[in-house]
């Protein structure tokens, strides 16, 4: 700082004004407050800094202005403009290539990334696992499985046990390596639930973020520390083994969602059992029609090509002589159907059918019901008694025959015989 007047360095602190300090130039005896701006700075500004600013003429100007002022004549309107340029050129200095390819930026962005990663953790929140390593056993596609149950990814994992106990084995080894922390508990009865109980109860404190929790163990006493955590505000599931199943209970919720250790995947409820057992139905359904259709397709084009050979004068079988083979395709289709017979006109039509092949191989073969029930079986692969019950028809195939307005039965010796009283 030198002397506005003599610009000589020498002077000395002369009390304060306006609560700034005074000096007093000892060359000139010039009385002058503190510089807002130090010399070099007001020199970096009218240079060309890093050769992306300039200062204009007009702002040099105002400036020497400025600086041949007395201080204490330097008021807030006056540097006003003396400020904005300051920050103009700051933020192209900002903005500039150099400073965004800098190592400063790099240092800076990583300086305030882990704030954001916070941050974004507390908006969207995690899931943690609690395992009574000494009451349950989980696998890698269990613990998989769980993960998908929860809404918020699963970050932490702690699993809780005796680990002198010999019985344990290597668990504490497979844990560890997927990831657990393992904690461990002198010997006694309860040992890890108390632990357990103990800890999850103020899981908030340690875990802040923690929005869902699955208390893995078998043991009623667990209930209390799931009402605790539920009354915390805090998704909570309990998993508890039953044989080869693991019952997972949103206790929130009431739902239950149940895992087949045996099977390694989930075990459907019954809604979605039948769900999908019409999806296989009706795909095979929609795969009978379409052989069928293409079945008919061939007939039609073996009748065309009949015709037109008949046209020629060249001997060609009948149409007719093909109905036995279509016949007996259409009844290899049916079998390999499991919905073969879905309804009761279906089941007709098929006797109906079958007392016909019958008589036209063997006109006087009179049909039976022993003989039509072998028949029906062949085809379908189903006994005739199993078939009506599952219509709900009937207890037995004798006795829907003899209700039926399809069928009259002639008793003939010790067995019944098959009529049709008319057919379609």
């Amino acid at each position: 700082m030198k002397c506005p007047r003599c610009e000589s360095t020498s002077y000395r602190k002369n009390g304060r004004r306006n609560d700034k300090q005074n000096y007093l130039c000892k060359n000139c005896g010039k009385q002058f407050l503190e510089s807002a701006f130090s010399r070099s700075l007001e020199t970096d500004l009218l240079a060309n800094s890093n050769g992306y600013t300039k200062v204009s003429t007009a702002e040099t100007t105002e400036l020497s202005l400025l600086k041949n002022l007395p201080e204490e004549e330097i008021t807030e309107k006056s540097l006003s403009s003396f400020s904005l340029t300051l920050a103009e050129q700051l933020l192209q200095t900002i903005l500039s290539p150099s400073w965004l390819e800098s190592a400063a930026l790099s240092q800076f962005i990583q300086k305030i990334q882990p704030k954001a990663e916070i941050k974004y953790q507390l908006d969207t929140g995690i899931s943690l696992l609690l395992l009574d390593a000494e009451n349950l056993k989980l696998d890698i596609n269990s613990e998989l499985f769980l993960a998908s149950v929860c809404k918020y990814p699963l970050q932490f994992k702690m699993a809780f046990a005796n680990w002198k106990n010999p019985s344990i084995g290597k668990q504490d080894i497979e844990l560890y390596n997927r990831g657990y922390q393992l904690v461990h508990v002198p010997e006694g009865k309860d040992s890890a639930d108390a632990k357990m109980i103990a800890f999850g109860a103020c899981i908030v404190r340690s875990y802040p973020t923690v929005k869902e929790i699955l208390v893995c163990s078998s043991d009623g006493i667990l209930s209390h520390l799931c009402n605790e955590l539920q009354n915390q505000g805090l998704i909570v599931y309990w998993v508890r083994r039953q044989g080869q199943t693991l019952h997972i209970e949103n206790r929130n919720t009431g739902k239950f969602t149940h895992y087949s250790l045996a099977m390694a995947t989930e075990v459907p409820s019954l809604e979605k059992v039948v769900e999908q057992i019409q999806d296989l139905i009706k795909n095979e359904q929609d795969s009978i029609n379409t052989r069928l259709h293409r079945l008919t397709t061939i007939a039609s084009l073996f009748q065309e090509r009949s015709n037109i050979n008949n046209k020629s004068h060249h001997k060609q079988p009948e149409i007719e002589e093909i109905t036995p083979i279509i016949n007996n395709l259409s009844a290899q289709l049916i079998q390999e159907d499991p919905a073969k017979i879905p309804n009761e006109k279906t089941l007709d039509k098929l006797l109906l059918k079958i007392i016909q092949d019958i008589q036209t191989k063997s006109p006087q073969t009179q049909v039976s019901v022993s003989k039509l029930g072998s028949e029906l079986r062949r085809i379908t692969g189903e006994s005739p008694n199993s078939i009506i019950k599952k219509l709900k028809l009937g207890s037995n195939f004798t006795k829907y025959l003899k209700s039926s307005p399809t069928f009259t039965l002639k008793m003939n010796g010790k067995e019944y015989e098959v009529m049709p009283l008319f057919s379609e």
